[in-house]
């Protein structure tokens, strides 16, 4: 009996323990871990975040701001003073403008820049050419793949060398192979007539490369049902390249173009190596070329800039006018 009543005594205890947890719990309001925040320290935790965000922006606008705009503002200031890049500037207004489009070396450079861009259309047409073929899955694809993209790793300076050698008109390779062939070959580099196209065979073979493998990799990104589709249809290889391909490559012509254009109105290293002269008649001179001339041989830095900020505002206009050709042209595959 005794144990009895023992678990009954327990069992009652247990309950009333129960009972008053269940009251606690539902007469008084639930009660968090931690206090909650006032509105005083809420608004000292965003202000704080504020900060910290700030100073994470701060450092690219202030990198951009020191970097760029700084340069870019004294720049414009140094092209409007007669300045030789060390003692004191003099401001003389435009007349580095006026000047310059009077600079019948500085519009032969120009053309000539402007004539090195022709190789910019042959070499997106290799390209895509290559790409095509390299997209069949022929032998050793990896290996032809490794072998076009060597030129574009490679040093531009040591490039430009190999072909240098290789356009001498007394020992050069080219001449050798055309004298194979009952050719007479030229200077090339001293011929006012083959400079220009020497230089812009040896650039398009340099950036070959690249533009094949972005191609490659358009080429394999577009759907396969289209291309399957095209072929049901009836049309042949040619029609489905034109017709398919090409459009769906579109906006990787449209990069290689715009940064084609860029790189060419650049043109430097190439020139200053092969014909450091300028060319025959400053026929291989680039507007690049002419700037460093005139800043470093002649120190006429105010001179130079004001042809760096010319040619700075033609890439600009050139590059504004792509993107809008590009906004007309642009076109989605549902």
């Amino acid at each position: 009996m005794s144990g009895l009543g023992d678990t009954r005594t327990a069992r009652a205890t247990i309950a009333a323990v129960t009972a008053t947890e269940l009251a606690a719990t539902t007469d008084e309001p639930w009660q968090p871990d931690e206090p909650m925040r006032t509105r005083k320290e809420v608004n000292r935790l965003h202000r704080t975040e504020h900060r910290w965000a700030a100073l994470f922006m701060a450092a690219p606008v202030i990198g951009f701001l020191v970097f760029t705009v700084y340069p870019l503002g004294y720049a414009v200031y140094a092209s409007l003073t007669r300045w030789n890049g060390l003692g004191q500037m003099t401001f003389i207004g435009l007349e580095n403008y006026l000047r310059l489009f009077k600079d019948q070396y500085f519009l032969t450079s120009l053309w000539n820049t402007f004539f090195y861009m022709i190789g910019i259309p042959i070499g997106l047409a290799l390209s895509l050419l290559l790409a095509l073929a390299l997209n069949r899955g022929i032998f050793g694809q990896t290996a032809f793949r490794t072998i076009y993209y060597v030129p574009v790793v490679s040093s531009l300076a040591a490039v430009a060398i190999v072909w240098q050698f290789a356009y001498n008109g007394d020992y050069g390779m080219i001449n050798q192979v055309l004298a194979w062939f009952g050719i007479q070959g030229p200077d090339w580099l001293q011929n006012t007539a083959t400079v220009k196209p020497a230089i812009i065979i040896m650039a398009i073979w340099k950036g070959l490369g690249y533009s094949t493998l972005l191609y490659l990799a358009a080429i394999q990104s577009v759907p396969r049902s289209m291309l399957e589709a095209a072929t049901i249809d009836g049309a042949n290889a040619a029609q489905r390249v034109w017709s398919i391909v090409v459009p769906m490559v579109r906006p990787v012509t449209f990069f290689l173009v715009v940064t084609n254009i860029i790189g060419g109105a650049q043109l430097f290293t190439e020139v200053n190596i092969m014909t450091p002269n300028g060319g025959p008649e400053f026929s291989s001179a680039t507007v690049v070329w002419y700037i460093f001339r005139q800043a470093f041989r002649y120190q006429e830095m105010g001179y130079a800039t004001a042809m760096a900020v010319v040619l700075g505002i033609i890439i600009f206009v050139v590059t504004l006018i792509q993107f809008r050709l590009n906004r007309r042209n642009e076109f989605s595959v549902e």
